[in-house]
């Protein structure tokens, strides 16, 4: 930042400097513009040395160090790790997939240094608002416009209208990035763009950012997907503004599909070999591509994931992140970034510009080779609108014999909103609930009651996920390997332990313990080695022994045993569920049958040691237990 400051300062010749390097540039884009594109390919590769010095006068040298610090900790990413270090970092998941030899490649030839494009159809105004990923404020008499203008976007839509849309942005590529060697005969990609109701300058400015910063040859098409618009300007007038670039189609939906959908409408009419996913609010930065399309090329079954930066929602700044973390999730199955601990890091002797191996991505920007995409299934067709389907494809891809990856040398600006700005056709959270579960039922194996525990109100509402015959066969002709495979192989530091509590379940007053006799519950002396004392206290809240669950029966105050189910209320109890509630009963357990009269807890009977259900008395010590393992807080 300092360095971009000086060039501020002084008599103005830094500035004039800035504007004829600019413009010398520009004239050089234009010029390479008229090539057809097979010679504009081998002209970029023949001069990339040459383009890679004249492009940075456009840049800044400064990362944002300074804004850095506000951007939030859940938008981070970054990379690391190589292929010699994937089992080194197996303890964090995998970290590290590297470059497969290509670094010793480097010299042979067929292979280039990354193109660092960056043409422009006019020359940059360095004194426009935003220039260089600044930020930009909001005049004073502007402010009551700037706040009526916010809920077309959810974000600062008054200063991106303000901002030129093909504006530079910093270079914020670790360094080593640029000298980075990728092959010549990379594949060409499609490039798909959903949107719905997307604001005019950050749709334009997403896909200017796409054509100015890539190599022309590698762009087979971009695809914007129009997800059933109702705006004006997304009509007759977009299709005017995107005639200049011929390689740019919109494919109009004629009824609202959902981002889900409208992403397989797009892959279905593809012609790239690889089709890369971009949302509509991004800025894709110099050299972006290549490394992504390097990935895919050296295995087709590798999904590359580009880092994704911050565009600030309030002052369209550009912001770089934290180099060394991963996508991960967290129960139930919503997710996040998570930082690669230092001391992995070391150990590893991990660089900035190494690969990571990412246990699930952000869903939004990626690259994937398009028959591989097919192969797997796509998304699930029965997903709707948004929500999940990252999950979804991450457990397919890694279930199935796949590799996701963040490379940290392809960035990507993304503006991170609190909300949504346009309509569900059903209610957004039942939306999400939903295909969440539908992602559970086909891929968490026995591990989807650990989602069905930390979402328990889904198993109240009985949440009606639809037919899932077909992905449960795709599953099994693609023969994909078991949720446990990838917890011990791609995320073994996730917490996910099968039950919540298990072993003796013992009576605080009494230090006896509950056992099963034949088709009966007892109270008797302790006895770890007897098995007929173990009890597991499960997600779904059932106390189980094998197949069979604590349950009362029909006659007041008697406890029994019944088959389990698991989603029966009438089987479920709650232990240390209620301590915030009612801290008196965390130690008793609950009955959560629908018919009892009153609030009902399981007791012994001091004087006949029998087991029976009464009312609930945080007074009581009969009605204290405890498991002899508790596996979570």
């Amino acid at each position: 930042m300092s360095g971009l400051r000086r060039l501020f300062r002084g008599s103005g010749r830094a500035l004039a400097f800035v504007f004829a390097a600019s413009v010398a540039w520009v004239l050089l884009d234009m010029a390479a513009l008229r090539l057809s594109l097979g010679e504009a390919g081998g002209r970029l590769l023949r001069e990339a040395n040459g383009q890679e010095q004249a492009g940075a006068a456009l840049r800044t040298a400064g990362t944002g160090q300074d804004r850095q610090e506000q951007a939030g900790a859940a938008l981070r990413t970054a990379g690391t790790g190589q292929d010699r270090q994937e089992q080194a970092g197996a303890a964090l998941g995998g970290v590290g997939t590297g470059q497969d030899g290509q670094e010793q490649a480097g010299g042979k030839p067929g292979m280039h240094r990354v193109l660092s494009v960056d043409a422009t159809l006019a020359p940059r105004d360095p004194r426009a608002p935003g220039q260089f990923g600044h930020a930009v404020a909001v005049p004073d008499d502007k402010q009551e416009e700037a706040k009526s203008r916010w809920k077309e976007g959810n974000f600062n839509v008054y200063l991106s209208d303000l901002i030129p849309v093909d504006r530079a942005i910093a270079d914020t590529r670790p360094a080593g990035c640029s000298e980075q060697r990728v092959h010549d005969d990379l594949p060409t990609t499609t490039i798909i763009m959903c949107f719905v109701d997307e604001v005019w300058s950050t749709l334009l400015r997403s896909v200017h950012s796409v054509l100015s910063r890539s190599p022309p040859h590698l762009i087979e098409e971009v695809i914007l997907v129009d997800d059933f618009s109702t705006k004006e300007y997304l009509k007759e007038q977009l299709d005017t503004y995107m005639a200049r670039f011929p390689k740019v189609k919109i494919l109009r939906l004629r009824e609202r599909h959902g981002l889900i959908r409208a992403r397989l409408a797009g892959a279905e009419i593809a012609k790239g070999a690889v089709l890369t996913f971009l949302d509509s609010h991004v800025e894709c930065n110099v050299g972006w591509l290549e490394p992504l399309l390097e990935r895919v090329r050296l295995r087709r079954t590798k999904v590359a994931c580009p880092v994704i930066e911050v565009i600030s929602d309030k002052d369209m700044s550009y912001m770089t992140v934290d180099n060394f973390q991963r996508g991960i999730f967290t129960w139930p199955m919503n997710f996040g970034w998570r930082q690669i601990p230092q001391e992995v890091i070391e150990a590893n002797k991990i660089k900035e510009t190494d690969i990571i191996r990412c246990p699930v991505m952000a869903g939004g920007l990626f690259s994937i080779d398009k028959k591989y995409f097919f192969e797997l299934g796509m998304y699930d067709p029965g997903l709707d609108v948004w929500g999940g389907e990252n999950m979804e494809i991450s457990f397919k891809v890694w279930m199935c014999g796949g590799e996701i990856e963040i490379v940290p040398c392809s960035r990507v600006g993304h503006i991170f909103r609190n909300d949504n700005p346009y309509s569900f056709p059903k209610d957004r959270v039942r939306t999400v609930e939903r295909n969440l579960a539908r992602v559970a039922e086909v891929w968490l194996d026995e591990y989807k009651e650990l989602f069905y525990g930390h979402a328990y109100h889904l198993v109240l509402k009985n949440v009606d996920v639809g037919d899932l015959t077909q992905q449960i066969q795709l599953r099994k002709k693609l023969q994909c390997k078991s949720f446990r495979w990838y917890l011990e192989n791609v995320y073994p530091d996730l917490e996910a332990p099968l039950v919540k509590a298990s072993g003796l379940l013992i009576n605080v007053a009494l230090a006896g313990c509950v056992a099963v006799e034949g088709p009966t519950l007892a109270f008797e002396e302790c006895d770890v080695n007897n098995t007929n004392q173990h009890f597991n206290y499960t997600w779904l809240r059932l106390i189980q022994h094998g197949e069979l669950c604590l349950a009362p029966s029909g006659v007041l105050g008697a406890l029994g045993l019944r088959r389990c189910q698991g989603r029966s209320r009438s089987l479920a109890w709650l232990h240390r569920s209620l301590a915030t509630v009612r801290p008196g009963l965390s130690d008793h357990i609950i009955s959560e049958h629908q018919h009892l009269p009153q609030l009902s807890c399981l007791e012994v009977d001091p004087s006949y040691k029998a087991l029976r259900v009464k009312a609930c008395d945080s007074t009581n010590p009969y009605q204290k237990w405890q498991f002899g393992n508790y596996h979570v807080d």
